[in-house]
């Protein structure tokens, strides 16, 4: 039995450490070091953020500097491209129209094409002849004829085919004035080669390089006309037929056409057309106005067209008239 003096045995801990261990807390960091770690750490970390968030601040300012700097440039070299190349408009249109200067020979048709009409010979009966009008007494001013041609319309080239006789009559005779109007309404029916267009923009090349021939190479290229769907004649062909026709400038006529410097001109001049710009608007893919009035009949009938004319240079409308026979001291054979 032991007795008092005798160690008495140490009590375990609830840890498994024996209540005589002494501990040792020379090592341990107090409360308040640990705090003030902690926050020294924190304020590392939060540095480091704010470091980071500057350098990407930073980075995208300098990526939207670049930015604005590339587009500038990019901007600047389209003015400057724009300016070195600009959008060309022929200098002889007047009203998007050129006027008939003069009335030259036209050149050789192609094979199949139908030849032009003639006035009828003299032992015609007058009263079935095209009758050609002819300035009068108490006319003030020529008659003044419009005309809006789509080179690929089938309906242009009957008019052009059936009138181009009389038509030569009535300018050399000053009784009256031509102007024709190239327009693209059919610039989608062929094949995707915008012959339409092309042609258009080729016959404003002709009145820009080679004006005294623009009738002749209007009427040639008509004759030539090809059929709605096909891919129609190239910008080659075009120029051929045109220089073909007479050019005093044939190289500059050329590279108009083959670049087709004025495709942007047709195309606006078609919207104008359409819209009615600087006469009735264009409703078809062809059309003939005489002073401002549209002619409404048969584009194979010349007598009829020619009666149109005698009645509309009268002053007197032509809307529901049917045509008369004509007196013939108003008519030149």
């Amino acid at each position: 039995m032991p007795t008092d003096d005798s160690p008495r045995p140490e009590s375990p801990r609830p840890d498994g450490s024996s209540s005589t261990e002494v501990t040792d807390t020379s090592s341990t960091p107090t409360i308040g070091a640990r705090r003030d770690a902690v926050r020294e750490k924190a304020s590392q970390v939060q540095a480091q953020q704010s470091r980071a968030r500057v350098i990407r601040r930073v980075s995208l300012l300098t990526g939207a500097v670049a930015a604005v700097a590339v587009l500038g440039v990019a901007v600047a070299w389209a003015v400057g491209a724009a300016a070195d190349k600009p959008q060309m408009a022929p200098p002889e249109a007047n009203g998007d129209g050129f006027a008939v200067t003069s009335i030259a020979a036209t050149t050789q048709m192609a094979p199949g094409d139908v030849a032009t009409p003639t006035p009828a010979p003299t032992e015609t009966p007058a009263a079935e002849a095209a009758p050609t009008p002819a300035p009068t007494a108490t006319a003030t001013a020529p008659v003044d004829i419009h005309v809006y041609v789509d080179y690929l319309s089938p309906l242009a080239r009957d008019w052009q085919l059936a009138n181009a006789s009389q038509l030569s009559s009535w300018l050399s005779e000053g009784a009256a004035t031509l102007t024709y109007h190239p327009v693209s309404m059919l610039t989608a029916k062929s094949n995707g080669t915008k012959y339409s267009l092309r042609a258009a923009g080729a016959a404003a090349c002709v009145a820009t390089f080679s004006p005294a021939s623009f009738f002749s190479f209007n009427d040639d290229l008509l004759k030539r006309q090809p059929a709605v769907d096909s891919d129609g004649l190239s910008d080659k062909e075009l120029a051929d037929i045109a220089l073909a026709n007479g050019s005093d400038e044939p190289k500059k006529l050329r590279e108009c056409i083959e670049t087709e410097a004025f495709s942007t001109w047709v195309k606006a001049a078609t919207e104008r057309a359409i819209a009615g710009a600087d006469g009735p608007p264009l409703t078809g893919i062809s059309m003939v106005t005489v002073n401002g009035e549209a002619y409404v009949g048969d584009p194979t009938d010349a007598a009829e067209f020619s009666q149109f004319v005698l009645t509309t240079a009268s002053g007197k409308s032509a809307k529901g008239q049917s045509p008369s026979p004509t007196p013939s001291a108003s008519v030149t054979p």
